[in-house]
């Protein structure tokens, strides 16, 4: 008797997973709720349980996409893994009796070596005048004599010439590594494309550029953090300020973070953020939920838990689904510019950036301030050019007057 376990439902929008790891091997003895494999969904990796104890016998290979409630492996009831089947023997290979009869040597060329006789007086004249040397002619006469007919029939260039030395060839001049590696899309990744290029044709996107003066905040990071972080245990970052700035505009320009619905507009009072964070397998987007209502401590928390998660491999579907506003920070990897793609079904993106210090000119004067460019990517459809510049310009009023986001002015 044995179990089959399945793989599971694990959201309503996913309708298969891959196999991307076993952790127990065929023929391994489980325990009950043991974990013996991991599936990968196109948002998020899971853990496979046994539902018994017993001996494990996998059905599906890593790498394999199942169809949720596909039989996955098979689960015998107790006993210890049966010994495996040894592979049989190879046969072993008649020894042919060697063969003592001398192997016949191989006949010389038929044709022979010209000999090397004496011409007669007349055939040497002829060969003279023929420009032939007689070594190359084979006389037909007494003892090889080369004879008349024999110096006429002879032709020039048949001399056999001896083997020139070959020019040396030139070795070839190594190009370099030219291996080339495949691998099968992960279901994550896989999502990724199909979203960003469905993004790209169905919308009207659109994107407004502006830069910020940062060094308001970094002035305010460098008084503070050493005794925000005691207080609070966590670092006082950048991105607690984006967000909050951005919960503050978008109470200003609720179309911001609003999504088309068919045909209809859904506005939300409320900003769940999502942030964009890099992960081993990929780009994901954890949600901060209720951003308006956290403090720069909550948030920053809040980033550092979901970072965690995703570098892990932790997050749950729950988290990465339903923001309302995403927040894109290239500026980690060293990026001074870019447009970053809506995360749909959301209406704007925004992008941060490398922060550079550069001449400015404030109150009449050239100073250096350490800038940073911003972008907000938007959907026209239901994103006016007055709603995107006026929100990117609220963003920036907060983030270079941080008492603005304190007091909510």
């Amino acid at each position: 008797m044995s179990l089959e376990i399945k793989v599971p439902p694990v959201g309503e929008s996913i309708t298969e997973v891959v196999l991307s790891r076993w952790i127990k091997n065929d023929g391994d003895v489980v325990e009950m709720d043991e974990v013996i494999a991991e599936l990968e969904s196109d948002k998020a990796t899971f853990e496979l349980t046994a539902e018994q104890a017993g001996t494990l016998k996998t059905i599906a290979a890593e790498g394999d996409t199942l169809a949720i409630g596909a039989v996955v492996c098979k689960i015998e009831y107790g006993g210890a893994a049966p010994a495996k089947a040894e592979a049989p023997k190879a046969e072993e290979k008649a020894v042919v009796a060697e063969d003592k009869t001398t192997a016949p040597v191989a006949e010389k060329a038929s044709g022979e070596s010209y000999a090397t006789g004496t011409p007669s007086p007349a055939a040497g004249k002829i060969l003279a005048e023929k420009g032939i040397d007689a070594g190359a002619v084979k006389g037909t006469g007494v003892d090889g004599r080369i004879t008349k007919d024999d110096a006429v029939k002879a032709e020039a260039g048949k001399k056999p010439e001896a083997p020139k030395a070959s020019a040396p060839v030139a070795a070839a001049v190594p190009a370099g590594a030219r291996d080339e590696r495949r691998e099968k899309m992960s279901p994550l990744r896989k999502t990724v494309a199909k979203r960003l290029v469905s993004v790209k044709n169905e919308t009207a996107m659109l994107t407004t550029f502006n830069e910020v003066n940062m060094k308001p905040i970094m002035d305010l990071r460098g008084k503070y953090k050493d005794s925000f972080k005691e207080k609070y245990g966590v670092g006082l970052g950048f991105m607690s300020f984006f967000t909050k700035a951005v919960t503050e505009a978008l109470k200003d320009f609720p179309a911001v973070n609003a999504r088309i619905d068919g045909e209809e507009i859904v506005y939300n009072n409320f900003a769940d953020v999502s942030i964009a964070v890099s992960a081993p397998k990929g780009l994901v987007v954890p949600v901060i939920r209720n951003a308006e209502s956290m403090s720069l401590a909550e948030i920053e928390k809040s980033v550092l838990a979901l970072a965690l998660k995703a570098r892990d491999g932790k997050l749950t579907i729950e988290e990465m689904t339903g923001g309302t506003f995403t927040i894109t920070n290239g500026g980690v990897f060293g990026s001074m510019m870019s447009t970053p793609i809506i995360n749909a079904p959301q209406s704007a993106i925004l992008g941060m950036h490398n922060i550079i210090e550069r001449p400015i000119a404030e109150k009449g004067e050239v100073v250096i301030r350490p800038m940073m460019y911003v972008a907000l990517s938007y959907d026209h459809r239901i994103i006016d050019g007055r709603e995107s510049v006026g929100f990117l310009v609220r963003v920036k009023q907060l983030l270079e007057d941080p008492a603005r986001l304190l007091l909510g002015v």
